[in-house]
């Protein structure tokens, strides 16, 4: 991109849950159709820099399903001069996702605005963690200031979770990783994985953190009790970074004529057992 504009512009996409084979998602949801949707959505904006996908982009793992995502999303970006930043989630497979889509840490700089992607993914499970290595990887690369900050994206928010179900998938003592960004020039934290949208701060220093909404479904926040819910709903995020003051962030859905029906509705013993599948080390069972 040439020349340096007044505001970083993100546009802020989450759980694509593509399929290779085009199967629906939970037998109900084209998540194909639902990105097209909301890339349709999202078409009539002035001016986008970066288009950030931050995990579960793939449901199944499979070449094919990253190969879709990179086709609708590349020449989407090329034909708006946009780079694309991509974070792994917890439904993705590292190998297939870095065969098409690249590396998955990576650090680009853009109008003087460095983007770094951590993966925070735990192989075979759900839940997410950042420590050791990638904590010190990530300690290291935020060594040295960015002219304009710095924005890390990753799948899990180091926020606490709203429903039953992500209490047992959530990032698993986040504080470490927080008291590094903290310690940085990091301006914002860019997450999904609740498939709902959170704008909120973490951390000693308050850090801004926007989680975009899903592109596969909607999470309903008001679920009764010992039930977890998901609706058909699909969105994204559109977040503005400063050259200095407040984040700006707005959160945009792609409507279609069937929202707001029910995708699944997981009982008490369900989300016990997908705690029990998922390994998060939280679970008693």
């Amino acid at each position: 991109m040439s020349g340096v504009s007044e505001s970083l512009r993100i546009l802020h996409l989450s759980d694509t849950h593509l399929y290779g084979d085009g199967r629906l998602h939970y037998g109900v949801v084209d998540t194909l159709a639902a990105l097209d949707r909301v890339l349709a959505r999202a078409a009539s904006l002035a001016s986008v820099d970066v288009i950030v996908a931050s995990g579960d982009l793939s449901d199944d793992g499979s070449i094919e399903s990253y190969r879709l995502l990179s086709e609708r999303l590349e020449p989407w970006a090329a034909e708006r001069g946009a780079d694309l930043v991509y974070a792994m989630g917890n439904h993705d497979l590292v190998g297939n996702f870095e065969g098409v889509l690249g590396g998955a840490e990576r650090s680009i700089t853009v109008d003087g605005v460095r983007i770094i992607t951590v993966d925070s993914t735990v192989p075979g499970t759900a839940y997410g963690m950042v420590d050791g290595e990638r904590l010190r990887r990530l300690s290291d690369e935020l060594a040295e200031p960015a002219p304009r900050g710095t924005v890390v994206v990753l799948h899990h928010p180091p926020v606490p979770p709203t429903t039953g179900l992500f209490e047992r998938l959530q990032f698993v003592d986040p504080a470490p990783f927080l008291e590094v960004c903290a310690a940085a020039d990091v301006r914002l934290i860019l997450a999904g994985h609740y498939h709902h949208a959170l704008i909120t701060s973490a951390g000693p220093s308050r850090i801004p953190v926007v989680v975009a909404p899903a592109v596969a479904n909607t999470t309903d926040v008001l679920s009764p009790a010992g039930h977890e819910r998901a609706v058909r709903g699909s969105g994204f995020a559109l977040v503005q970074v400063p050259a200095a003051g407040p984040i700006r962030a707005h959160i945009v859905t792609a409507p279609a004529a069937d929202d707001g029906h029910t995708v699944y509705d997981l009982d008490e013993d369900a989300i016990e057992r997908i705690a029990d599948e998922s390994g998060w080390p939280g679970h008693a069972g």
